[in-house]
């Protein structure tokens, strides 16, 4: 069996060099009705502007025809069509790669630069949990999920501020987000212990508000710096406190001690390179103004402060009614009696909040449609139906297992003796080709940072992978509705092709077959062996996505 994992981004940078000299023109087909064809298409009017009349020289053809290369898919035939130049793989040499080595599959493409440290900072957590707004819940959701994917990703993370607020850290628990907690505050001898030249006096001489240090013009900052670009211009003079102070300490403190890569326990690395470490303070619309004043303040009082701090501005949440972040959770919280459900309930309360709020663009306008004050846990779109076919898929492998104990199937042969030609049905190739496939160049892109412009903004897209488990799911379930898993086969392909009806498992209640079971024929089962092993790819896919929004395979629902 062929080594080495395929990727959409390497095959789709081959065809594009195949082409010659230009901007890219090829691109990956998703739809069913077009994958019936064909796998990526070079669309008619870019080979116009390519080529003139659109015509493709032949030699061109044949070389994209003959492609090959690390991490390029095998193809099959590439020829001219009415809607551009198209290409479909060798499916069954591409089953063969992937599923003969699905962990490949649920890593991301590439590890993180060596030594890439994100210090992630979410303001949100340092109010009263009671009083944490939508926007503000929706802000600790993106930076939970983007301190996973980055940490999948290979990244060096660390999460601030650590959660002094028991009712904070319940609340945290309760929707499955994992953040640092902490006992007392930062000390702030080393800030306070400045210069009295850092801090303006009161104008006037006139005397400060109680609990005020003194005060900064920050306008000099931004001149000191040359960095104004993209600041509010109502950025002028900032009050100093002492809880301002604490928070730029714990802040200083994160990047100047970052823990080694070694175990929990072992002691931290001390006086870490400031300059090493991006800061990103993942906000809410309207916290920003303060964190703009709160960098400008750490680089005024903190010479050793990071130069890289970006800003990850979370667009506001609209619903029918004003809600709370507490409020909004409790609708979902009404604990079932049966407590083996309990935990089942938690995690469906948590998956279909996640889904609601990650499942938009972070930086766009979130609506919040409410269904009589709560939130809707229905269709194909919401957490709670991805956690259902999460549930599904270990059924049916719960099912294959506990029949093989009895000795109604025969035990897994090895990967590399499966027949995947007989995967033929083309939801089998939906879940490859659209899930497992491109599964990796999606956890990279999940961890991505848009931070070279210039400013200090940056976007992310932690939209992708909500909508990305929502799609598999879909189509997991429509090929699961139609097509019979478990059991035997005695013709290639096609809608399941002779399965027997009701092997246990397989469409959710089917009854066994016995008298094909008496004295099992390992030769008759190879389609089933096959789309198991497809199925487990769909399963480590699914986990691993589920992983980076926090969420733990459910094995019942």
């Amino acid at each position: 069996m062929a080594t080495g994992r395929l990727g959409v981004g390497e095959t789709l940078g081959a065809l594009n060099t195949a082409l010659g000299p230009g901007e890219p023109v090829w691109f990956k087909e998703t739809r069913a009705r077009h994958l019936r064809a064909r796998d990526f298409l070079a669309p008619r009017p870019a080979l116009q502007a390519r080529f003139g009349d659109g015509q493709v020289p032949e030699h061109v053809v044949r070389a994209v025809a003959g492609l090959q290369g690390p991490g390029v898919a095998p193809v099959l035939r590439c020829e001219p069509t009415p809607a551009g130049l198209a290409l479909q793989l060798q499916r069954p040499a591409v089953f063969e790669r992937v599923l003969g080595a699905v962990t490949a599959y649920a890593a991301p493409a590439a590890p993180a630069a060596p030594g890439l440290r994100v210090l992630l900072h979410c303001p949100a957590l340092r109010g009263d949990p009671g009083a944490l707004r939508l926007s503000q819940l929706r802000a600790v959701l993106v930076a939970d999920h983007l301190a996973r994917a980055l940490r999948a990703h290979g990244a060096s993370v660390r999460l601030v501020p650590a959660v002094r607020d028991p009712h904070m850290r319940a609340f945290l628990q309760q929707l499955l987000v994992d953040w640092p907690a902490a006992s007392e505050k930062a000390a702030t001898e080393a800030l306070r212990n400045l210069p009295m030249a850092e801090l303006s006096p009161a104008p006037d001489g006139g005397a400060l508000p109680p609990g005020v240090l003194g005060t900064v013009c920050l306008k000099e900052v931004m001149r000191e710096r040359g960095c104004a670009a993209g600041y509010d211009p109502n950025v002028d003079k900032c009050l100093v406190t002492e809880d301002l102070l604490s928070v730029l300490a714990e802040l200083q403190a994160a990047v100047r001690h970052w823990p080694g890569d070694g175990p929990p326990d072992l002691a931290v690395a001390p006086d870490a390179d400031a300059e090493g470490c991006m800061v990103l303070h993942v906000v809410s619309c309207e916290e920003e103004f303060q964190q703009q004043k709160l960098d400008l303040l750490w680089w005024k009082l903190d010479e050793q402060a990071p130069r890289t701090q970006k800003h990850l501005v979370c667009g506001p949440v609209k619903a029918a009614s004003a809600l709370t972040a507490p409020e909004y959770y409790e609708p979902t919280d009404s604990t079932p009696s049966d407590p083996t459900w309990t935990e089942v309930f938690s995690v469906l309360s948590a998956a279909t909040i996640k889904f609601e709020m990650l499942s938009t663009a972070p930086q766009s306008q979130l609506l919040l449609t409410l269904a009589d004050g709560s939130i809707s846990t229905k269709g194909t779109k919401s957490g709670t139906f991805v956690m259902y076919n999460c549930a599904r898929l270990a059924t049916l492998f719960e099912g294959y297992k506990h029949s093989t104990e009895q000795g109604l199937y025969p035990t897994f042969p090895p990967v590399n003796s499966l027949d995947f030609s007989l995967l033929q049905d083309e939801g089998e190739w939906l879940l490859l080709f659209n899930g497992v496939l491109p599964f990796p160049e999606l956890l990279s892109q999940t961890a991505a940072l848009a931070c070279a412009a210039p400013g200090f903004h940056a976007t992310a897209r932690t939209e992708m992978m909500c909508k990305f488990l929502v799609q598999l799911s879909m189509n997991f379930s429509s090929y699961y509705n139609r097509v019979h898993i478990l059991g035997v086969s005695t013709q290639h392909g096609g809608r399941g092709g002779g399965s027997l009806q009701g092997c246990k498992g397989s469409k959710g209640g089917d009854q066994q077959a016995p008298s094909l079971l008496q004295e099992p024929r390992p030769h008759l089962f190879g389609q089933m062996f096959a789309r198991l092993q497809l199925l487990r790819a769909v399963r480590e896919v699914l986990h691993a996505g589920l992983a980076t929004l926090g969420l733990p395979p459910l094995n019942h629902i």
